[in-house]
């Protein structure tokens, strides 16, 4: 209503003159400090002062009403006037969401349910939300339950069966209406992605990619970019790359980016300790399945060092050469000359002996630190001499002794593969490193048992093997869930070294369980004025399906009371908090719509209803609403001189209000009245 508007005659329907308001001072009392009514005292009626919004008045509750006092003076007089305030159709039905996007398997069980978000409407009554519709209905009908608050739970069940191959995406219309006079309405899109097995690998475009690169390129040079395609849509389709080198230096040495397969170079080259690298990259879908291949990368540079030749792990001290002899100098020449052995870095593994004119060992040589993966290995030094200023390059190579065993970065990998996989999937294992090299190296691998997989190992340009775990049998998941198998690697050293990996097979079926919770309904009790973070409960849903299909996340469902915004339900746990303020005094009661989803889409929905506890939190309230300025000496006993009111908002105990006389401290007399309660 306008302001201004006639609200209501009160001086008619209370039987009083207009100067009866005027002379006893008639004024309006309201509980709170919004002023939506005024009393005209000359017109005797009541008039709206400001605009009255009823949802933003009363929200949900009905009947929605204003509750006035009038007072008069002289004699005190007290009237209570009530507003109620009606509703109009002026909100319509609304989602929190434009669309709502599942993703729904093809194999998904007719009577599968999927819990949709329910609409909110301000208004109340009939005017409040009456229904929902979805359209079309080839493959899905909704399901509706009324709920404890008025609303009604929307679902949305399969009807009939899905097929990818047919149609790979479906668009639905969920329309929400009100009964008001015109009707409102409000929609959802629904979108829904139908997703197939995964039952295509990626695939390169190349299986070898070969790059040559001067050692003197810049970090950020790109070498290649390698590609790969899936045949799969959605997630099952979608490939990521990465570097699978289990060598310290490649994956320091190269990037790729998982995205676009683009490989930069990320270290600095020196031809002098590596003249050629593998990567081994991987491209892996969201299913598991996977493809290799390799870029092969060749630095340039060119070398004229002279080596000499001693194996790893010598003592210090032991003779590497007779330097003065091979060179054909002299001792006095190499003292005269003040002969020293400078390096290209600051470790010194080799002195010289200018009495005896022989290279030492100073340094115990471990041939793996020094070069790691890199062939031949070798120490360059330079003997400088002056008087006159001579050099002389020297290589010394050091070879490899079989003291290191086959290891894997990890103890155990794990594959979760769905069992609808196909015969001739192949899955990349990780590479063992041996930090020998050649005989000493690794030289194969085996796998144990072999019922499902067999191994298919190719040799490498660096001599190391591809390994993939082929898919020989069908899985079936009904009759074995996890399988374990042994891949051991070993060298071709005396003693013959090895090592091991578990690798454990978790089999995955199709998302034909829907998570359950434990409980249709949830109780907690909580304190009002509960501090943020406080734990009120934890529900559980299970779900019978394996792998991610049974991986679980809860929420709050959408309701008109905005719940989300005094609660938050930990996805993961399902572990329910106080996140906003708890007032008993505005409610004493929360019910909490809660939903278990599934990563296939599927849902369970439960509630939480949680009884608010009062505390002794609000002082009365007195408030003065008329007296007398004077009182005659001879008035009568009962002679109204004043009218107070009390309020407390506590609840049962804690609300009641004792009312006590006062004592006139001033002389020791009671006051000669009492207090009468209405």
């Amino acid at each position: 209503m306008a302001k201004g508007s006639l609200v209501g005659n009160i001086a008619q329907d209370l039987g009083l003159d207009v100067k009866r308001l005027k002379s006893g001072k008639a004024r309006i009392y309201t509980e709170d400090n919004a002023e939506y009514i005024e009393l005209n005292k000359d017109r005797g009626a009541l008039l709206v002062k400001e605009r009255i919004d009823r949802e933003a008045l009363c929200g949900q509750t009905t009947p929605c009403a204003l509750h006035l006092q009038i007072t008069l003076e002289d004699p005190i007089e007290f009237f209570t006037v009530t507003v109620e305030i009606n509703d109009i159709n002026d909100n319509a039905p609304s989602f929190k969401k434009d669309e709502m996007k599942f993703r729904i398997s093809e194999s998904a069980v007719i009577g599968a349910k999927f819990v949709l978000e329910r609409a909110m409407d301000l208004d109340v009554g009939v005017n409040g939300l009456q229904g929902y519709s979805l359209k079309p209905t080839d493959n899905f009908n909704l399901k509706f339950q009324n709920q404890q608050d008025g609303s009604k739970k929307v679902e949305m069940v399969l009807q009939k069966h899905l097929d990818r191959e047919a149609q790979d995406h479906l668009f639905l219309t969920l329309t929400a209406v009100d009964g008001g006079d015109p009707q409102l309405s409000g929609t959802m899109q629904v979108e829904i992605s139908v997703l197939d097995a995964n039952d295509n690998a990626p695939v390169f475009t190349q299986e070898v990619y070969k790059v040559t690169i001067m050692e003197t390129a810049t970090k950020d040079t790109i070498l290649s970019t390698v590609s790969a395609v899936d045949a799969d849509q959605g997630s099952n389709g979608k490939v990521s790359y990465s570097i699978t080198n289990t060598l310290d230096d490649v994956p320091v040495m190269f990037q790729i980016d998982e995205e676009n397969g683009v490989v930069v170079l990320s270290g600095t080259l020196d031809y002098e300790k590596a003249q050629h690298y593998e990567i081994h990259v991987q491209a892996s879908d969201d299913g598991g399945l996977t493809d290799s291949c390799k870029i092969i990368v060749e630095v340039t540079d060119t070398n004229d060092n002279h080596p000499y030749s001693i194996p790893e792990e010598m003592e210090k001290g032991s003779l590497v050469c007779n330097i003065a002899q091979d060179l054909g100098l002299d001792f006095n020449r190499l003292k005269s000359g003040r002969a020293r052995i400078h390096s290209g870095d600051s470790a010194e593994y080799i002195e010289l002996n200018r009495d005896k004119g022989v290279l030492l060992i100073k340094e115990r040589i471990d041939r793996e630190t020094l070069c790691g993966e890199t062939t031949p290995c070798a120490l360059h030094v330079q003997m400088i001499l002056e008087n006159p200023m001579e050099l002389f390059r020297i290589t010394i190579e050091i070879t490899d002794l079989n003291d290191n065993p086959p290891s894997f970065a990890s103890s155990e990998k794990r594959f979760e593969i769905s069992e609808s996989a196909v015969i001739g999937s192949k899955f990349v294992l990780e590479r063992a490193i041996d930090a020998d090299i050649g005989v000493n190296d690794l030289q194969g691998y085996s796998l144990n048992p072999t019922n499902n997989f067999e191994l298919k190992l190719e040799n490498q340009a660096d001599g190391s093997k591809k390994v993939e775990m082929v898919l020989q049998k069908p899985l079936d998941r009904e009759y074995q869930d996890q399988i374990s198998l042994l891949l051991t690697a070993l060298d071709g050293g005396q003693p013959r070294m090895s090592g091991t990996m578990q690798i454990t097979v978790n089999v995955l079926d199709a998302n034909d369980n829907a998570p359950v919770f434990t409980k249709s309904v949830y109780k907690s009790t909580l304190t009002e004025n509960s501090p943020r973070g406080t734990n009120i409960i934890t529900v559980s849903a299970s779900d019978k399906d394996g792998g991610s299909n049974g991986e679980i996340t809860y929420a709050i469902s959408n309701s008109k009371r905005r719940l989300s915004e005094q609660f938050q339900i930990d996805r993961k746990t399902g572990e329910v908090i106080l996140i906003g303020e708890i007032d008993y005094e505005k409610a004493k009661v929360f019910q909490i719509d809660i939903e278990a989803i599934d990563n296939g889409g599927l849902s369970d929905s439960s509630k939480i209803l949680i009884d608010i506890t009062d505390v002794n939190d609000n002082c009365p309230q007195l408030k003065v609403l008329s007296k007398s300025d004077t009182i005659l000496e001879d008035s009568p006993e009962n002679t109204v001189i004043a009218m107070l009111r009390v309020n407390d908002p506590d609840f049962e105990r804690n609300g009641d209000v004792k009312w006590r006389r006062a004592t006139d401290v001033r002389n020791n007399a009671d006051y000669h009245y009492s207090v009468r309660c209405q």
